[in-house]
């Protein structure tokens, strides 16, 4: 997919600041244009141990919510820590847990099942928890809009909600709500996860209770907090730079088990390993199974309970991807024969689909189509629940609102959400998001950027810029890793590497100089590397190995040069046309895929660009002469007659005229 270069202004005040500073220019101008503009906020971003924690009893009613529960705890009344099955939820839970167990509260937790359940309070499960003698219920990472549901429980057991997400028109009316996003609340960092509002109530109940200055457990704060891709900026930034140092030599049994099991060997983890190995698998509790599983791993004090555990957890994540990738599957087929490419969203929807899965088959729609995309999941009851991701242009949590009038229940942020719609009103519902997106989004904005800081031939990274922009981390949302970028170069020696041969190497710079350059997941690009122009951007690193070191580039993406740009006209789509024929003609279909059938026409001694094979094959697809199975991943031409009428393709007609 073409990506757009957004190409970071160079900054005149760079060179003064870098004196400032003490460090490169480079650097100096990374830092300028991510707004840190001054001295002490530099310094601050760059030692972030220096960011200072702010007064917790600056969050609204955290007063009230820390005086009910030190009398919970001095009255030995029973307290449930009602939390959440995603890792934020998880980890929340977890901290809440330990904590009022170590302040001598008499404490147990309850996570709602995903599937049987939902997300957020459910009436019934409240009702059988002030059964069974608990006076006071705690939220973390829920209940901001569960209003009907606390207040049914009036009088009948005291309610604290701590959560993160977006309020709606009206708070529950609960003895206090705890949430940094609550109009009327004037605490400075709004971008806490569920795990750092949970946080900041241990940081105010030692307080009152002890006078102790309470930074203890960062390691759990920092794993629900990269998983939940909150802002790594402020108070956050500060909880994971110190929680990633504490994770493999963590005081709890599970977070080191959990390190273990997914074979971690590096001595101080990153947020890549959080995100793509740790989180993963405690996701996979919630997922497909139970997400207690999960808090009880991180809880356990029992070293071999905590392996078992972690080992279960481990188990858990591969069947989830084998899922995932059969539901990915499944809702590729459900836009078989759609013209995807001129929707404004995607809205698929399957019977009984996992719906602890559906969200990341959501975000792998998104990447594969760049769109706003919803996944349901029909239920057996008349429910569908559904999983939104969004693209940068359209606030989902908005978007949804907008849609309101045909959605039984919603909750989420800006990219990503939840929902359950009534089966009845699933169709009503599509067309109206369909047509919020469509009023929302420019032709531009679907299009995905990608943020490069500066051109830089990978032949002039050094280990000491490497090794400078190590300054930046832990990276993330709002602190992505700096990307550089290269036009017009040559890739050779390309190869497909990994296990199954899913991931690409080729060598990049000129002779005598030439560095390895990696791309997860691409191998099919092979052919395209070895034989065209390209633009790259790709982060600079190290490679450790056999106690050598060298620089190499980490690819985030590839896009043909200007040069391989190439609309295809008339002719030259006669001649893509003809080729797919002869193919069919002898295959009965055409097994291949965009990349191979560029690397296939360019053997026949006519070169063309996968960019211009490409929107050939959209140009046919508009014009319904050919035909994609997504399933199978081939294409086929139906029977056609008659002359081709291009201007009938919106592809040929908008490219041909802009």
């Amino acid at each position: 997919m073409l990506k757009e270069w957004k190409l970071s202004a160079a900054v005149p005040e760079a060179a003064d600041f870098a004196r400032e500073l003490g460090v490169t220019r480079s650097l100096a101008n990374i830092l300028w244009n991510r707004g840190i503009c001054t001295r002490e906020k530099a310094e601050i971003f760059l030692q972030p141990d220096r960011q200072p924690f702010y007064d917790p009893f600056l969050l609204k009613d955290m007063d009230l919510a820390v005086s009910r529960i030190i009398t919970a705890i001095d009255n030995e009344e029973k307290i449930v820590v009602y939390g959440d099955y995603d890792v934020d939820g998880m980890t929340a839970t977890t901290l809440l847990v330990h904590n009022l167990s170590a302040l001598g509260a008499h404490v147990d937790f309850y996570i709602p099942h995903r599937e049987k359940e939902g997300y957020g309070f459910n009436l019934p499960a409240l009702q059988r928890i002030a059964g069974g003698g608990t006076k006071l219920l705690v939220s973390v990472d829920c209940g901001i809009a569960s209003v009907d549901d606390v207040a049914a429980m009036q009088g009948k057991l005291d309610i604290i909600v701590t959560d993160h997400h977006l309020p709606g028109e009206e708070l529950p009316p609960a003895l206090a709500v705890v949430n940094p996003h609550r109009d009327d609340c004037p605490y400075p960092d709004k971008n806490l996860a569920g795990v750092g509002v949970a946080f900041k109530l241990c940081q105010a109940l030692w307080q009152k209770m002890h006078g102790q200055n309470y930074e203890q457990d960062l390691e759990i704060v920092a794993l629900g907090t990269v998983a939940d891709i909150v802002p790594l900026i402020g108070e956050n930034r500060k909880i994971v730079s110190a929680g990633l140092k504490r994770m493999r030599h963590s005081s709890f049994a599970g977070m080191r088990a959990l390190v273990e099991v997914a074979d971690i060997r590096d001595e101080v983890l990153n947020t890549g390993h959080v995100g793509f190995r740790l989180a993963p698998r405690l996701n996979a509790a919630g997922r497909i199974g139970s997400a207690r599983k999960g808090v009880e791993l991180l809880l356990t004090k029992d070293e071999a309970e905590a392996e078992s555990l972690a080992m279960e957890l481990d188990m858990l994540n591969s069947q989830r991807q084998t899922i995932e990738q059969d539901l990915l599957e499944k809702a590729e087929a459900e836009l078989a024969g759609q013209d995807v490419h001129n929707m404004p969203a995607i809205v698929v929807a399957g019977d009984k689909w996992n719906p602890g899965v559906i969200g990341i088959v959501a975000s792998r729609l998104v990447d594969k189509f760049y769109k706003p995309t919803i996944v349901f999941s029909k239920q057996e009851n008349g429910i569908c629940k559904g999983s939104c991701r969004s693209i940068e242009g359209l606030h989902m949590y908005e978007a949804l609102t907008a849609c309101k009038e045909h959605i039984l229940q919603f909750g989420g942020h800006s990219q990503a959400a939840g929902l359950s719609v009534s089966l009845e009103k699933l169709e009503d519902f599509k067309r109206a998001f369909e047509q919020v997106a469509e009023a929302a989004l420019s032709p531009e904005d679907y299009v995905p950027k990608v943020k490069v800081e500066m051109e830089l031939p990978p032949e002039e990274i050094t280990f000491d810029l490497v090794e400078e922009l190590a300054k930046l981390e832990p990276f993330g949302m709002a602190n992505p890793k700096p990307l550089f970028g290269v036009r017009g170069i040559r890739g050779t020696a390309a190869q497909a590497i990994g296990k199954e041969g899913q991931h690409l190497r080729f060598q990049v710079g000129p002779e005598g100089h030439t560095l390895t350059a990696l791309l997860w997941n691409r191998s099919d690009y092979v052919g395209i590397v070895n034989s065209e122009q390209l633009d790259m951007v790709y982060s600079p690193a190290v490679n450790e190995w056999q106690g050598n070191r060298s620089l190499q580039c980490m690819v985030d993406s590839i896009a043909p040069a200007d040069g391989e740009r190439v609309f295809p006209e008339r002719e030259q789509l006669v001649r893509i046309y003809k080729f797919l024929y002869q193919i069919q003609q002898q295959e009965d279909y055409i097994p291949y895929t965009a990349e191979e059938l560029t690397v296939n026409f360019c053997k026949r001694g006519m070169h063309i660009s996968l960019y211009t094979m490409s929107l050939g094959l959209r140009i046919f697809q508009e014009l319904h002469l050919l035909r994609m199975d997504l399933q199978e991943n081939c294409y086929y031409l139906p029977k056609a007659s008659g002359r081709m009428d291009l201007e009938a393709s919106p592809t040929y007609r908008n490219g041909r005229h802009c």
